[in-house]
């Protein structure tokens, strides 16, 4: 599995290119803007892509959604739980926002992103909102706006929940490898061990 990573608008969003490097098969996760530099990115690398996937239903994750669609006829997966915050995603704010396409898939816990020889499984982690995902590999963790480099999710939007943020992180992604990679939604990478060790949101 390769990952390019891919940062846009001034959210400083990290939009996420996953590829199988043998067959050059691929997902998008989280493109939150500028899907013209997106797009261009995914013809550089040559990927063929299977699958728009939003790790929740915020702006700053889903804001090129249509324009991928459009280009690439890609369906878009998204946790039904954020499907309300997906149609009105402006973080509780009287936005006018271009209308994204609807999902095409609802994926939550235990259902599985398949690409060429590459398997995303997917677990449920709310909190940042009700329908927060992240996608597991083999030696990563997409977690979207759940837990960052020394932080975690911001939790006084609607539908967020500090409570159940920390336990899903707890939970969820704590008990993963600590040597496994996190690809946050914001900010640099990390890992498990160092978020465990060192987040001063998680170290009690």
């Amino acid at each position: 599995m390769k990952v390019k990573t891919i940062t846009v608008s001034m959210f400083a969003t990290n939009c996420y290119l996953v590829f199988c490097p043998e067959t050059r098969e691929a997902v998008v996760i989280d493109p939150g803007a500028e899907g013209k530099r997106i797009i261009e990115s995914i013809k550089d690398l040559q990927l063929n892509i299977k699958y728009i996937i939003n790790t929740h239903g915020h702006i700053d994750h889903i804001g090129a959604n249509g324009k991928l669609k459009e280009a690439l006829g890609a369906p878009v997966l998204l946790n039904e739980k954020d499907l309300e915050l997906y149609n009105n995603p402006g973080f509780g704010l009287k936005l006018v926002l271009r209308k994204q396409p609807q999902p095409d898939q609802f994926i939550g816990d235990g259902d599985q992103v398949f690409f060429g020889k590459v398997t995303l499984d997917i677990i449920e982690t709310p909190g940042h909102t009700k329908g927060g995902i992240s996608l597991l590999a083999d030696s990563a963790v997409f977690c979207g706006d759940t837990l960052f480099a020394g932080s975690v999710g911001r939790t006084d939007l609607v539908g967020g929940s500090y409570d159940v943020l920390i336990d899903s992180i707890r939970q969820k992604l704590l008990v993963l490898d600590p040597d496994k990679m996190i690809f946050p939604g914001h900010g640099p990478e990390t890992t498990i061990g160092a978020e465990a060790r060192t987040n001063p949101f998680l170290v009690s």
